[in-house]
């Protein structure tokens, strides 16, 4: 290797504190292909969070215009981010389709 280079997969840390080559991945790609999917399930799970906290706050706080505002704010911030979610994951299933590659579902 020339001055500067890394194998990212040999300086790469995960879970008990082993490399990407001890732990079973053969490369950084298929660590991140792993847990890809689990994002999804993660900004769905935020997502229901900040609704129901954007709907209380907006219910509970009918007098205060101030937090009501902040409710309404979390109520769109959550959408627009669903939109986002929503439309990366459609994109993932295009270039699925296009490439071949199955991202979503790598065998490991």
């Amino acid at each position: 290797m020339a001055a500067g280079e890394v194998n990212i997969g040999d300086k790469f840390i995960i879970g008990g504190g082993k490399t990407l080559t001890e732990g079973g991945y053969k490369d950084i790609g298929t660590f991140i292909s792993s847990i890809h999917p689990n994002v999804y399930v993660i900004a769905g799970i935020i997502l229901l969070l900040l609704l129901i906290f954007g709907g209380l706050m907006t219910i509970i706080n009918q007098g205060n215009e101030q937090a009501q505002e902040q409710g309404k704010n979390a109520m769109t911030s959550a959408i627009i981010g669903f939109v986002i979610i929503f439309a990366s994951f459609w994109i993932i299933q295009i270039i699925q389709v296009l490439t071949g590659v199955n991202i979503l579902n790598p065998p490991l």
